[in-house]
């Protein structure tokens, strides 16, 4: 914290040993010590202390757009998978082309990848023994959509059709000497029709189109050459055909959407559910259970009207919370929950939730225990109310919204990332604390706020969590790893480019705001590195200029990151207390700047500096 003492004339000292974040809210003058009115790349190290940001190095370039990175894991190994363009890479061969050129989101059920793109839903996973992606439309799964049907007609449904796929199969229970069978949909495609008939002991015998039996694909009568009679076993359906119907009308329903979540009975991270369907603004449909290759036709929700579009989705506790745009006259937040019905699970809606609506498909997170999403007034979350237990929303962002609402919010990408919250936008990340939390007085409504950071000449269109190491791709095709350790001093390098960062102090304006400062003697202390240093500039009447350079001081020598061009001979490599005699005088507040734009470490633990207050200002 912040220390002032002294008085009057006599000298007096102002000392800052703990670093929280930036405030680009308030005006540099009513910026709290521990903040900086401005800190390019900078981030917290420890609570209460910062460092620069480490760089990143690009590890692939592809010939597009990065829209995702996906993963499946399995025994034998993980399989990274990369969206860039119109094209899908495994180890940067292409696996699959036509992929939209959009971001796209990508979950794992059952052993396969799930890819969620705008424009056809893809599957990625081990067929006949080899590893391939296709089309989920090519590997759906057939349902069985009516049982113990009559010959004539009738039926029990059994199972809803299958939007995602064109065959479906009608169960009969045969008749002795009857030849024809009706199907229960008509107009059927050219693709080959089969079917099965129970033999004496009861196993099935396969029966050929054109041989066995002859199809009438416009009435969807199916004529056999021989009856394939009652069924041997009392009661039992022995008869089953399957055939295909058009259902691309139907598929374009799911295959357009490009929001997804997982989320199930109870909780269960079992079923995906889509949409953003551009037609559908409201709409959204569900897998069956760890079978995202049937989406049945009854599996969807409306949620709210068509003039307020589903935005994201989040999990809290067991409910599923659908974000909307904003339209929804406040009640932007819906809650549901699973249930199990007569025949089926149901998803059904227990509530709604008053607060902002949400602006950016791709700014989902939870940070702690809370979802984090991005609204025009900041980022907010959803949380438990103290006393009642009800969940509403509270802004989050309060630090940062200055700079981050004039930013094109509906673009941007965010993840959590360790204990941060980051979002990309432009050419800037934007960061939100976990570990430091603060109540903030000018908002009342939120419990509190996070500390916050944000990144410069960074231009992630898409970001991830690589096992602790973040990573992202660019507009260009580069993917991109940022370098893991922060005590290497190879690790401040933007692809060969030096990261640069500096921690502004608030306007150092003393007690008595009215009367000449005149600042003597400044101090900092730097954490060690075998190479590192800052610059030391001030801001008086608007105008800044450099005091001092630490030049080698704060470095200690060591063979291992031999420099001869920064080499220096002190040994000690404990934190560096920096010293410099300084004069700014006859101001009436100044504004001190730390600053490193080398490829080096840079780290603050504490800065303190001399004044002397005397005679009123003047200019």
């Amino acid at each position: 914290m912040a220390k002032i003492s002294g008085g009057g004339v006599a000298k007096s000292q102002l000392v800052i040993d703990r670093f929280r974040g930036v405030d680009l809210h308030n005006s540099p003058s009513n910026v709290d010590n521990s903040r900086s009115p401005d800190a390019p790349n900078m981030i917290r190290d420890v609570p209460g202390k910062v460092r620069k940001r480490t760089g990143y190095h690009t590890v692939q370039t592809y010939a597009g757009q990065i829209n995702g990175r996906h993963l499946l894991r399995t025994p034998e190994g993980d399989h990274e998978l990369i969206h860039a363009g119109t094209m899908l890479y495994e180890n940067g061969e292409i696996i699959r082309n036509g992929m939209n050129d959009g971001r796209s989101t990508g979950w794992q059920l059952d052993g396969k990848l799930y890819i969620i793109d705008g424009k056809e839903m893809v599957v990625y996973g081990e067929f006949e023994g080899e590893f391939t992606a296709k089309a989920v439309s090519e590997a759906a799964y057939v349902p069985t959509i009516v049982i113990s049907r009559d010959p004539e007609g009738g039926g029990v449904s059994f199972e809803p059709i299958n939007l995602m796929g064109d065959r479906q199969t009608d169960s009969f229970l045969g008749k002795a000497d009857v030849k024809e069978y009706q199907l229960s949909q008509a107009e059927l495609t050219s693709e080959t029709v089969t079917a099965k008939k129970m033999g004496a002991d009861g196993g099935w015998i396969d029966l050929t189109e054109g041989t066995d039996f002859a199809v009438d694909r416009a009435t969807g009568t199916v004529t056999f050459g021989t009856a394939p009679g009652a069924s041997p076993m009392d009661g039992m359906d022995n008869v089953q055909i399957t055939y295909s119907v058009d259902r691309s009308e139907g598929r374009e329903k799911v295959n357009r959407c490009s929001i997804s979540i997982l989320y199930g009975l109870s909780g269960m991270s079992d079923r995906i559910f889509v949409s953003g369907n551009p037609e559908y603004p409201h709409y959204d449909w569900y897998c069956g259970q760890n079978d995202p290759t049937y989406f049945g036709d009854l599996w969807y929700g409306v949620i709210g009207q068509d003039s307020s579009a589903i935005v994201g989705y989040a999990v809290i506790s067991d409910y599923l919370a659908t974000f909307k745009d904003g339209a929804e006259d406040g009640r932007n937040v819906v809650l549901r929950g699973g249930a199990l019905t007569e025949n089926d699970v149901a998803f059904q809606i227990v509530g709604t939730l008053q607060g902002e609506g949400a602006v950016c498909r791709n700014g989902f997170a939870v940070l702690g225990n809370e979802p984090i999403f991005v609204t025009r007034l900041g980022f907010y979350a959803i949380t438990p109310a103290d006393i009642t237990g009800e969940k509403y929303s509270q802004s989050r962002s309060f630090y940062l919204n200055k700079d981050l609402l004039e930013e094109d919010l509906e673009s941007g990408y965010g993840i959590r990332w360790k204990d941060f919250y980051l979002f990309s936008v432009g050419e800037r990340v934007y960061i939100m604390d976990g570990l430091q939390k603060v109540y903030e007085k000018n908002t009342p409504y939120s419990n509190y706020q996070y500390e916050c950071y944000y990144w410069e000449n960074i231009g992630a269109r898409v970001m991830w969590d690589d096992d602790g190491v973040l990573c992202f791709g660019k507009e260009d095709g580069s993917v991109c790893r940022f370098y893991e350790d922060p005590e290497d001093v190879g690790s401040y390098a933007d692809d060969g480019r030096a990261v640069e960062a500096h921690w502004d102090i608030p306007d150092m304006s003393g007690k008595r705001f009215y009367q000449n400062k005149t600042v003597r003697y400044f101090a900092i202390r730097l954490a060690s590195a075998t190479m590192t240093g800052v610059k030391l500039w001030a801001q008086v009447r608007g105008v800044w200029k450099l005091l001092k350079d630490s030049g080698g001081k704060a470095r200690y020598f060591t063979f291992t990151d031999l420099v001869f061009s920064k080499m220096s001979f002190s040994g000690d490599p404990t934190p560096k207390t920096l010293g410099f005699k300084v004069k700014v005088k006859k101001v009436d507040k100044v504004r001190f700047r730390l600053e490193n734009r080398e490829a080096e470490p840079f780290g603050i633990y504490e800065v303190a500096m001399e004044y002397t207050e005397n005679g009123k200002y003047k200019r």
